[in-house]
């Protein structure tokens, strides 16, 4: 069994490092008024890889946290991943002469495939596919929209064209503390060839070990929230479990 890859997030508003409950920016928590001093911990924590997200942007459909981003990728040297409002094939040439190591599409995944693929091939490997899903259909524009298209649907666009990840997110589950859906990261996984991080819900090791023990394609990777932040997650087991 691979191990699978645990990415710490930290999601942006206005400049802070916060949390959101089910994708709702009125319902934020400030953890860290300091992203890149929470970058920092999380390095030393031991995580190999780390997950941000320009929240603002994802709604305003540009990049909004730009000096957060800067500082973290200035404070740590570990691999970054960040989402959130980048849509145009400059805008992700840009994060990615800037430090960047994987960029993730979510609307524009929606609404100009082409665009993703086309990313894909000029950056193999550095392009992630944000899945957002919400009663079984993938979500836009900072979650605040809805398409018609299911996950499998969405994924197997992307197909062979070098996309390094399909990052999934129950968003009924997102920052709940109420468990991963084990069965739909699943769903997906198998129905795909891309591999596929889990995010959404991750609330105790026991979801990582489910997600490790699922009879079928392994999960490559998990997101892990809320559950940092509020201690039901510690660090060492986690990374362990992981490993393992």
């Amino acid at each position: 069994m691979a191990p699978m890859i645990l990415y710490p997030a930290i999601d942006l508003k206005d400049g802070q490092c916060v949390r959101l409950l089910h994708g709702d920016m009125e319902k934020a928590t400030v953890f860290n008024t300091s992203p890149a001093d929470q970058a920092e911990r999380f390095v030393k924590d031991g995580f190999s890889w780390l997950h941000v997200v320009d929240l603002n942007g994802a709604i305003e459909g540009k990049s909004v946290n730009t000096a957060a981003v800067q500082s973290i990728l200035e404070s740590i040297s570990i691999p970054v991943q960040l989402g959130g409002g980048i849509r145009t094939l400059e805008g992700i040439e840009a994060w990615i002469e800037a430090g960047v190591s994987r960029v993730i599409l979510g609307t524009i995944a929606v609404h100009d495939p082409e665009l993703v693929r086309k990313a894909a091939r000029l950056w193999p490997e550095q392009i992630a596919v944000a899945v957002d899903v919400r009663d079984g259909k993938v979500a836009v524009d900072g979650w605040t929209g809805l398409s018609d298209i299911d996950a499998i649907t969405l994924g197997k666009r992307f197909e062979d064209v070098g996309v390094a990840a399909l990052i999934v997110t129950d968003i009924s589950r997102d920052g709940a503390l109420t468990g991963v859906n084990v069965e739909g990261v699943g769903e997906l996984a198998d129905a795909v060839s891309i591999p596929v991080i889990a995010s959404g819900g991750v609330a105790s090791v026991a979801d990582i070990e489910r997600l490790k023990a699922r009879p079928g394609v392994e999960i490559a990777g998990a997101i892990l929230g809320r559950s940092l932040y509020a201690g039901t997650i510690r660090p060492a087991e986690a990374l362990t479990i992981a490993a393992a």
